[in-house]
Order: C-alpha cells, then structure tokens, then sequence
C-alpha cells in the first residue's frame, strides 16, 4: 500500500507540471507535492511572507537539503522578482522536476545534487503576479509589490542612501542572504534577452564617468555572464530584442546598460559575499503560456551550467591550534579586497569564486598576524570541488573569539571616493619631506 502510495504520489507530481502558469495555489500544491515525493532530497520551507500575506517558498535540493554541510556550497536561483516578468517563475518549476527526476539517473545531476546545495524561490513577488490580470510583455502594474514599491530598487545601495522603506518581501531576502553561506546566485527577469552583472550603480571610483561600473572581481563577473548566455539557445548572439539594442555575447555590465539604485545583485555582491548575475530571459515580460516549453528548452541547459559555476575558485577552514572553527575570520585574494571584508561562517569556512590562476590567499584573524598562502587554481568546475586550502592559526585559543570586521551599512564607495581624493595630498607631503630631508643631510 505504501509503495503504491508512493507511486501515486510521484505520477500526480510529474502529471501536474505542464506548461502553464501556475498562480498561487498551485505553485505551492506542486512544491509540496515535490517535497513530499523526494523528502530526503528536498527540503520546503518559506523565508517569510509577501505584503499580502502569501508564504515566500523556497525548495532546497541537495544531498543535505536541511541544513549546510562543510565543505558543500550554497547556491540559488530567484525569479519573479516583478510581479508581470514570469518566465523566470514557470523554468525553475520545471528546473526543480528535470533535478529530481534526473538524480540517480544522470551521473552530471546526480554528482551536481551531492556536492552542491541548491536552493530555488520561484516567486519573490506573489502579490505582483497575481495582481497581473493582463499579460502584457511591456509593462503592468504587477511589476510592483502590494506597496507599490520595485523589490529590485529596494536593497541598501553601496553607493547611495536608498530612501526606499525596505519591504517585507525585501527584509525576507536579506535576513536568507545573513543565515546562509551563498556563494553564487542569479536573479531572472524578463524583458530582455542579456545577462547582465554587477555593478548595477556606481561612481568615478569604479569606473562610472566611462560608463562602466567595474568590481574588483569583473573577470569572475564576466565569466558567470558568459557561462550562462553561452550555453543559452540564443542569447550569445547579442542580438537583443529589438535593432537598436545590442549586447556582444549577450552580456553587458549592468551599469553600462542602464543606472540602478537598490539592486538586488548588487547588495548580494557587497553584503552577502554571494556573486549574483541579472538574467534577463525573455523580449516580452509575460509572454503565451505556449511558448513556456520553448523557454524551458532555450535556458535549460544554461541553468545547470550556470549552478556548477559555484565550484569555480577556493575555498576552506580557518580554525585555532586545536582545530576549532574560527567564525569572522577575513579570507580574500590579494588586490581583491572588497569594502565589506568577506569572512569566515560559523563553521570557519570561505569560498572565493575565482578564475583559473595563481593567487595569494590572505587569512587575517583581527589582532593577529596575516597568513598568506599561493594557490595554483585549476577549472574544478568539472570535478564539482573548488580547491580546497586551510588555514591554521596556531597563536589563536578557542578562548579567544575573532572579532567582526568592520562593515558598514551605509554607502560605502562614496568613503573610499573621500579616501582616495584625501591620500593625493598626503602623497605630496610625503614627497616634500622626503626632498627636506635630503637637502638637510
């Protein structure tokens, strides 16, 4: 009876994906019923709830889909962010069934799944979709949360005090971005066809006046978008949606495309040591629900690409003299320091997404010397395991607590600006010294 149960259970999962648009009701009658037919690979759980009251679900499939395991890194997906930009929404549902039904079948999804933790929000914005009465694939009202307030200028901005009052659905992404370990992250839109990546807003310190706004991690950035628009059906081509829009390899830096305050990726990138991309998936933002088999066709293969990115890079334990974890610790590559220092998790851990190549990994403890290690790092992408280097202080007691780096949650390039136009002087003074003190001697 119970096997048949089962079976039942599993037919009525796969029978009920087809290609629709699954509305509220549905979307969480087919995430319960995936949860319920796979329970040791998925876990279902909702981060919070929309202004309107709707759970925000997120299914987690992995492994160990409960809980953070060392050693295996965090990765996500969020679409639907604006309400009437559904694509996103409708490819991940079919995401989560091509996942489970492929483990223990495909020997790439089997390995991916146990060495990765994936976690999936179909909807950032419910209220917004269901508020889309009339599929329109320029713009309606459903863009919006029940507020009235765009979720994608909502964030705290590192460049400017974002006066937007930060919204339910918002706060809920943010406090998932504190308590997990993300390292790599895409949001999906619609209404466009490009993958666009960080920085979203900017200034003369990154590069703003010649319009492009560059991280110190572009090459990682412009690899991720790459990845994904490769290995999309179209979206390599650059051709855009319309002749006056073009984006060469279907990438563009997100500032270079156009100018946004709040953004999502950005905050992922300075806050929550996660690299997220744009994934902007489809010309019309709510387009037939025919045409959903074709989306899930054109992006299917660029979205596992995609998530095996996570592996690229290093990563590792920082712990004391006796092997205990060491949480806050600042691990980053030399010359990529970021201005909120990316630190160690509770369990000691760090990942760092980086390109093949030799680099020096600095370890710092606050209050004590820097340890510095060169790393040779190859393309483990394939093998599903970033190089893997710890670190070991053997002057640090688990007595002794490592203390936050400092992070502010003010605008942040706005101070290194002033920092960097108040050193000009000072290395004129120095000069002038150094001249002094040569004509004295």
């Amino acid at each position: 009876d119970a096997v048949g149960i089962l079976i039942l259970c599993l037919v009525s999962v796969a029978a009920a994906l087809d290609f629709k648009y699954h509305h509220a009701e549905e979307l969480e009658q087919y995430l319960k019923g995936v949860h319920a037919a796979y329970p040791s690979l998925t876990h279902l759980h909702s981060i919070g709830r929309s202004v309107e009251g709707r759970d925000l679900w997120v299914l987690v499939l992995g492994r160990f889909p409960t809980h953070h395991k060392i050693g295996i890194p965090e990765f996500k997906y969020v679409a639907n962010m604006h309400g009437d930009e559904t694509v996103g929404r409708e490819i991940l549902l079919h995401l989560i069934d091509f996942l489970v039904t492929s483990y223990g079948r495909d020997p790439v999804i089997t390995r991916l799944l146990n060495n990765t933790r994936i976690h999936i929000m179909p909807t950032m914005n419910p209220d917004g979709f269901e508020a889309t009465k009339v599929p329109d694939c320029y713009y309606t009202r459903g863009r919006y949360n029940r507020n009235g307030e765009d979720l994608n200028r909502n964030f705290p901005d590192a460049f400017e005090n974002n006066s937007a009052s930060i919204q339910p659905e918002t706060r809920a992404v943010m406090d998932w971005i504190k308590n997990e370990t993300f390292v790599l992250s895409a949001n999906l839109h619609g209404g466009a066809l490009v993958a666009s990546y960080t920085f979203d807003n900017g200034n003369p310190v990154t590069g703003s006046l010649k319009g492009y706004s560059r991280s110190l991690d572009d090459d990682v950035f412009i690899h991720l978008a790459k990845t994904y628009s490769s290995n999309h059906a179209s979206m390599y081509k650059g051709t855009g949606c319309d002749n006056r829009q073009t984006f060469p390899e279907g990438i563009t830096n997100g500032y270079s495309w156009y100018q946004l305050e709040g953004g999502m990726q950005d905050y992922n990138y300075v806050w929550g040591q996660c690299f997220e991309i744009t994934l902007e998936l489809s010309c019309c933002k709510y387009p037939p629900a025919d045409q959903l088999e074709k989306f899930w066709k054109d992006n299917k293969v660029a979205l596992i690409e995609y998530i095996k990115q996570v592996h690229l890079g290093v990563k590792g334990q920082v712990t004391d003299k006796n092997g205990n974890p060491i949480p806050n610790a600042i691990v980053e590559a030399k010359g990529r320091p970021h201005v909120c220092p990316y630190r160690t998790n509770e369990q000691g851990e760090y990942f760092l997404l980086l390109l093949p190549g030799t680099y020096v990994i600095n370890a710092t403890v606050p209050g004590f010397k820097s340890m510095l290690k060169t790393v040779e790092i190859p393309d483990n992408t394939g093998n599903f395991s970033a190089l893997k280097q710890d670190f070991s202080f053997p002057e640090v007691s688990d007595q002794i607590r490592s203390r936050i780096a400092s992070c502010p949650k003010t605008p942040l390039y706005q101070e290194l600006a002033r920092a960097s136009a108040a050193v000009k002087p000072t290395v004129h003074i120095l000069g002038l010294m150094t001249v002094m003190l040569v004509i004295f001697k």
